[in-house]
């Protein structure tokens, strides 16, 4: 079962901070660590990260749960590199016929995935922190983003836990019918795929049917629309998004000190 809900506890120091602030702090701290592809930066951001994880509301187990997907993108990043790389400088470490490990592989594979987690933890983290709905009136009110832009992407939203059980009544509907890959590997795949399109398709229609309803309900008028709930921008919210541009260029000036920093244009 997919699911969107917060998961950290609401009276945490920074879970309480403006969706907008959080977002902001999320995208500049992940945005300055793409200035380099050396494992030093990454390396400290993410340790920073960990290390405020408290501060959040969110236990270390709960984000692993929500981390899964990039633990597993790291594996494929990992084997990838070691098969198909293309630079193979330093001290050969593993030569097995087409696999070829050295230090300059393994380094290259470090840094790529020490910058997916520390780029893509901290939106992990504000997603874990932040209810959806809150985050949609925060972009109303604070960023001035349009309602309908807003509303319909929390809407969106919203309907993504239905895709686990519309995949699963599929499954069910055609195990049903007696349509079974069994063991077979192709047949799998290709189930895989056409469940996979059935999914595609009946999320288009959904989609379709909740843009004619929001249109049915003058979301495209044009006139002002009030709030029902305020969401204030602080100075706690300002502090919050000069403490990750501190954090970031600390880390960016760490890797440039002690030599490892490799810029990812030049």
């Amino acid at each position: 079962m997919i699911s969107i809900e917060p998961v950290a506890a609401p009276d945490a120091p920074l879970a309480r901070r403006n969706p907008v602030a959080k977002v902001a702090a999320a995208l500049i701290f992940s945005f300055i660590l793409l200035a380099t592809l050396d494992p030093v930066a990454p390396a400290i951001a993410i340790a920073c990260e960990l290390a405020l994880l408290p501060l959040f509301g969110i236990r270390y187990r709960v984000l692993a749960r929500r981390a899964l997907p990039l633990l597993l993108s790291a594996a494929g990043i990992l084997v990838t590199l070691v098969l198909f790389a293309a630079d193979r400088s330093g001290r050969v470490l593993l030569d097995a016929g087409p696999v070829l490990v050295s230090t300059g592989v393994l380094l290259t594979a470090l840094g790529l995935v020490l910058r997916v987690f520390a780029v893509a933890l901290p939106g992990v983290i504000v997603f874990a922190t932040t209810d959806p709905t809150d985050l949609a009136d925060a972009l109303i009110q604070n960023a001035k983003a349009p309602a309908r832009f807003a509303i319909g992407a929390l809407a969106a939203f919203r309907l993504v836990p239905l895709l686990g059980q519309e995949w699963q009544m599929i499954s069910m509907a055609r195990r049903a019918r007696g349509v079974d890959a069994g063991r077979n590997p192709v047949a799998k795949l290709r189930l895989f795929t056409s469940t996979a399109f059935a999914l595609l398709v009946g999320a288009i229609r959904r989609g379709t049917r909740l843009a004619v309803a929001m249109d049915a309900r003058g979301f495209d008028a044009g006139t002002p629309r009030t709030v029902a709930r305020r969401q204030p921008f602080t100075r706690a919210d300002a502090l919050l998004i000069a403490g990750s541009v501190a954090l970031a260029g600390a880390a960016l000036t760490t890797s440039i000190l002690t030599g490892a920093f490799r810029p990812l244009i030049g």
